[in-house]
């Protein structure tokens, strides 16, 4: 299954830094923020991290969660957490099947090496579970921005 706007997201149930399991389906009624990302405690990936939760009661207003998802174990999102005062959950992906359901599983270059990795992306869910928006390839810099000023105008 692959991803695409305006057709159901592919479901996923995974667990959670709390070790809370946790299903696409938990959140019916409200819009998913779903975004992937490579690595805890990077700079890009704090960066993003940060910048939603400093926006994280803004998205809750519009009936919105955020959800993190990366390979890292649920350790690694505990510590995350914690340090950076995150309040929304980070799943774990260890085996990427998410990833891969969201064709966000790529093969990445880094230094002239070639390895699978997490491509940076985020995806809106609405209500319902339907896709709404996509974001691949991110920049960190004026996306969580971005990510709120969509749902606005779908709210």
């Amino acid at each position: 299954m692959t991803t695409a706007v305006g057709q159901a997201a592919p479901h996923f149930e995974l667990v959670a830094q709390t070790g809370e399991t946790v299903k696409l389906t938990d959140f019916r009624g409200k819009y998913v923020v779903l975004y992937f990302y490579p690595k805890d405690m990077t700079p890009g990936c704090t960066t993003e991290a940060c910048d939603f939760r400093d926006y994280h009661e803004q998205f809750a207003e519009l009936d919105a969660v955020i959800l993190g998802v990366s390979p890292d174990p649920v350790d690694k999102h505990q510590k995350f957490a914690e340090k950076h005062g995150l309040p929304f959950l980070l799943l774990v992906d260890e085996n990427h099947e998410t990833a891969e359901r969201y064709a966000v599983w790529k093969l990445k270059k880094n230094f002239g090496k070639e390895y699978m990795g997490i491509e940076r992306s985020t995806f809106v869910i609405d209500k319902d579970g339907i896709l709404i928006k996509e974001w691949r390839k991110v920049r960190v810099k004026g996306h969580v921005e971005e990510a709120l000023s969509f749902i606005k105008e779908e709210s």
